[in-house]
């Protein structure tokens, strides 16, 4: 996990090589799982809420999308770039299978986006087994980071995370650390935010457009080391890495970098993002379900009626090995895939 070929993973996951026993409560979270019950299919979470498989064999599980025919499609990022790498229509069926370090998926238009190693690429004209037409709308230059999560904005671009190519270095490539918007077509590439050392996870609260994006931080700092963040990203925002990384504003590093929405665990490497308006019952309420990749959970952060302010941030799913991806469903309900034993969970009350 540490070789110089799998510096994207260093950038996400090198928490694990550090030591899951780094975890720690963080700003209300409780490691514990305080006040969770058994769901169903081997989770634990609040009472009311029930879990059950939605689907196996997606070993790798990276991100999520529904076509516009509510079709599941599962992209799978191993570890390491061996060639294993696909994005799969659930039964699952294998579709796309030369592609690398796929993260993040999204359906437009009648076409699938695929972000992936250094390059966002456009696959149209599914037809029941493969698609008759792909192209690259979007290339990066080599070292500039992995390239995370997708989103649509209200305005119709395209959100992409892209991390750091280091954990603690000071990035000179333009895209590096930030999350950038695009046209459908890939044109007009613009940085949206800067000095994020990895934008991961995004997701479009539904009623006010407010762009929320999970923030790996650094894991050099030891007793330090801070929590990793959920964020409202807004255009023009630098955050400061990699000097800043939550310390009070009166250090000069964080002056006049914006706060983050939550703080969750440190070394969670948090993934996965999806938002939760009430169709998951009062107890839930209105959040942010984060996955918390080296904690096995995915945690409720509580937000405001628009999606801007916290509330709180307490444990929500526990029992996963690695969750990464979370999508909420056309009908309302909650999908969560395990990175490491392939299952994909459905939770609804």
């Amino acid at each position: 996990m540490w070789s110089p070929g799998a510096v994207r993973r260093r950038i996400r996951w090198g928490a694990a090589a550090v030591a899951a026993g780094l975890v720690a409560a963080a700003c209300g979270s409780d490691a514990g799982g305080g006040g969770l019950t058994a769901i169903g299919a081997g989770l634990q979470g609040p009472s009311g809420l029930h879990a059950s498989v939605y689907a196996q064999g997606l070993t790798h599980a990276s991100g999520f999308a529904y076509d516009d025919q509510g079709r599941l499609w599962v992209a799978t990022a191993a570890a390491q770039d061996d060639g294993t790498d696909g994005v799969y229509v659930v039964a699952p069926v294998r579709v796309i299978s030369d592609v690398h370090t796929p993260l993040g998926l999204l359906w437009l238009g009648g076409s699938l986006y695929v972000a992936s190693a250094g390059r966002v690429d456009v696959e149209s004209g599914f037809d029941g087994t493969r698609f008759t037409s792909s192209r690259t709308i979007v290339t990066l230059p080599a070292g500039t980071g992995e390239v995370n999560g997708l989103a649509l904005l209200a305005d119709g671009r395209l959100a992409m995370g892209i991390s750091a190519p280091c954990d603690h270095c000071v990035p000179t490539l333009p895209y590096s650390a930030s999350v950038v918007t695009f046209r459908p077509d890939g044109s007009d590439l613009q940085v949206e935010a800067s000095g994020i050392r990895a934008p991961v996870g995004l997701a479009v609260f539904p009623s006010t457009g407010a762009l929320l994006v999970t923030m790996n931080q650094r894991d050099d700092l030891g007793a330090a080391t801070p929590g990793d963040w959920l964020g409202v990203v807004r255009s023009g925002q630098d955050w400061g890495f990699p000097y800043c990384y939550g310390q009070a504003h009166a250090d000069a590093a964080c002056a006049s970098a914006p706060s983050p929405l939550g703080v969750l665990d440190p070394h969670a490497a948090v993934s996965g993002v999806a938002v939760v308006t009430g169709q998951l019952g009062p107890a839930v309420g209105t959040a942010a379900l984060v996955a918390e990749w080296t904690k096995g959970e995915v945690v409720r952060v509580g937000l405001s009626a628009d999606g801007t302010h916290a509330t709180g941030v307490a444990p929500f799913v526990t029992g996963l090995v690695n969750p990464e991806p979370v999508l909420t469903m056309p009908t309302g309900a909650i999908l969560v895939g395990d990175w490491h034993t392939g299952i994909v969970y459905e939770l609804t009350v």
